[in-house]
Order: structure tokens, then sequence, then C-alpha cells
């Protein structure tokens, strides 16, 4: 193709080759339009892992598989669906995340968590969105989450709808560092599509406890590095930002009316709240002795 455009000196030719390697590219991706890369970093995932990658099969070019040392089925199981799998020693929520963009040759890029399944409906929309193209301005878009607590959706009380800009054009987003709560920023606009994808992060409450838990720490390490403020490890923020938080949730956001799972859920996130301030003292205490 490229000797047959550095050959032709006729400008009516020359736009018919491009514009047919234009479309043939187009017609070799499985939607019909730019190609997709959905990358995903996994450790330890096997119970969810063969849905995560079954729900993109249909739309993804290629499938970045970033694993940092799984001890369990999940390189086996991912390997089974032709992803392109590499090992890379965990290097912190955004840096691996990063890493595995930096690993993508898609003209778009899916980023996805290990327990993140796309819903029928949503793989839909993203292969109309890429077979229709979009527009030059548009570099990312965000995707409504719904989170499963076991086989248990969650719609309400400030748990949806968490949506995640985890769509993006290649070359103009990368995840910001930070220790914990890491998000995409891209250079463009941003839209937000229409349907849900699926978050079953946790197999049961007493597991979304223990992850709270060990957020709370990480933030506080965060706010201890960054944003070490008087407010943050103030004894009154202890008390009146988990109060404000699982009223704003149980009763501004719903939560009141998604049952006693929404309301065991947002007494934990409260008390994840209360835990920062907590945590944080300590990290300050721990240096002062």
């Amino acid at each position: 193709m490229v000797a047959q455009v550095a050959e032709s000196k006729d400008p009516y030719t020359l736009h018919a080759l491009v514009t047919l390697d234009y479309t043939s590219t187009r017609l070799m991706t499985k939607t019909g339009g730019p190609s997709l890369s959905v990358t995903i970093v996994a450790q330890n995932e096997e119970r969810t892992i063969a849905r995560v990658l079954a729900a993109v099969a249909d739309i993804a070019d290629e499938i970045i598989f970033l694993d940092s040392g799984s001890t369990d089925r999940t390189p086996e199981i991912a390997k089974s669906f032709g992803v392109r799998f590499y090992h890379q020693d965990w290097l912190g929520y955004a840096e691996q995340k990063n890493k595995a963009i930096d690993l993508a040759t898609g003209d778009w890029i899916l980023s996805l968590d290990a327990d993140e399944i796309l819903s029928l409906a949503l793989a839909a929309e993203i292969h109309d969105l890429m077979q229709g193209g979009v527009r030059d301005e548009i570099d990312g878009f965000r995707i409504p989450r719904v989170l499963y607590i076991g086989d248990t959706p969650v719609r309400g009380g400030g748990f949806y709808p968490d949506a995640q800009l985890r769509l993006i054009r290649k070359g103009k987003g990368r995840f910001q560092p930070r220790i914990i709560h890491e998000s995409i920023k891209v250079e463009g606009a941003v839209r937000q599509l229409e349907n849900d994808m699926l978050h079953y992060a946790y197999p049961n409450v007493d597991e979304f406890a223990k992850t709270m838990d060990h957020y709370a720490r990480l933030s506080a390490q965060h706010y201890f590095e960054h944003q070490n403020t008087a407010w943050r490890r103030s004894r009154l923020n202890e008390i009146l930002n988990p109060a404000w938080t699982f009223f704003y949730r149980q009763i501004v956001r719903g939560g009141l009316f998604h049952g006693p799972l929404c309301w065991r859920l947002n007494v934990i996130y409260a008390g994840y709240v209360r835990k920062k301030a907590q945590y944080l003292r300590r990290l300050i205490e721990d240096q002062s002795r």
C-alpha cells in the first residue's frame, strides 16, 4: 500500500488508495470501526475473570492482561481467551494500569478491573459507538457501574451510578498517580455511556468491610504525604464527616429505600470515613515519637 502511494502522482489515485487502506483497516476490527484494546490488571481473580473476558470477547481487537503474580488459576483462564499475557510485579494502582495502557496498540482503550463485567447492553453500546466513529473532540467516556455484593446488586445509597472514566482514546489519557482511588484524566471532552458495567467486587459484606479498612489506611497515607491539613486529622472531622456521609447516602441518595444491605454497607462506609481521620492521626503520632 505504501509503495503504491509512493509510486502514484495522481491525486485522485492517492485519495482512493488511502481511503481503501482506511476502509480495509476498519473492516479488520471486530466492530468495523477504530481498533479497541481492553486492558486488565489482575492478581488471583479466578472468581470473576472468565466472565470479564467473555464479556469483551466480541468487541476487543486485543486484550492486554497484566498479572502481578497470581497463584490461583487466573493465568490459565486468561490465556485460554487468547489474551496478550504479561507479568509485572505490583507497581501501585495507577502505575500498574498505566503500564497496561502503554502496552495497548488500539485506537481506543477500555481499562477494566478484573472484577468488572460488561453487561450485554454495554458491550453492544460500545460496539455501536466504535462502529459509528467518535467525534474528534471527544477523548473519553464514563461508564455507569453497579456494585455487587455476592450476586446482589446495590443500586442506591450513593453506590450507583458510580460512573467511571474507562474508555479513552489512545494517547489522550492516563491514570493520575495516587496511592488509592486512582482515576483517569484525559485531554479532551468526556461523555457518559448509558448502560452499566457490573462490579462483582465483594463476595460478601465482610470482604467489603475488610477492603474499606484497607482503603482507609491507604487514604490516610496519601493525606499524610500530600494533604495533611488540620481539619483532616481533627477529632471534629472524625465525628462530623462520618455522620454527614451516612445521612447523605441513606437519606439524600435514597439508601433508605434499598433495604438492609444498603444500610449495612453505608454503616461500614461511614466507618471508613471516620477511620481515615483516625489512621492519619496515628501516622502523625508515630512520626513524632
